[in-house]
């Protein structure tokens, strides 16, 4: 199971954070904190993957990461996750958002957290992986795209329509 996924840039700051299990705040933050430390000081020829953190999720915990550009994308899961799955899976999150935004980068996330927490909400739901096709995610968004705009643009009837109400 998918425990967190978390988004943040060399700096430590995040850029999404998405617990699937019930954590406060303060508790939050300090995992942040602690997977920043750890992940920032190892470098791109190191394995991306961290096992057995004691205070990031229990004994049972992964860190599985990957670093594009000035972000990390950084999943925690329980030990019956596949390392080499998730890390397809933070490649297919990655591609879904640079089909979105054409070349994702930091601005994005900060702009748009929104449209980001909802295709992440189409590749992870509740802790599990429910759909990988990139083709699928990108349908779905647009779909979620389409029924979001009409109730965005403003009315067309003008104040003369709100004559009857005054």
């Amino acid at each position: 199971m998918i425990k967190s996924v978390l988004i943040f840039n060399q700096l430590g700051k995040p850029r999404l954070v998405k617990f699937y299990e019930q954590i406060g705040t303060a508790a939050q933050q300090e995992i942040l904190r602690e997977i920043h430390a750890i992940i920032a000081k190892r470098p791109d020829t190191q394995c991306n993957f961290l096992e057995g953190c004691q205070s990031i999720g229990g004994p049972d915990s992964r860190i599985i990461y990957r670093h594009y550009a000035t972000l990390y994308f950084v999943f925690v899961v329980d030990s019956s996750e596949s390392e080499l799955g998730i890390l397809d899976l933070i490649q297919v999150f990655v591609e879904a958002l640079d089909r979105v935004f054409e070349n994702v980068c930091e601005l994005d996330l900060i702009f748009h957290f929104d449209e980001i927490h909802y295709i992440l909400m189409e590749v992870v739901s509740a802790g599990m992986v429910i759909e990988t096709n990139l083709a699928e995610i990108s349908r779905a968004v647009s779909e979620g795209k389409l029924q979001i705009k009409p109730a965005s643009e403003p009315s067309r009837l003008g104040i003369g329509a709100l004559r009857g109400f005054v």
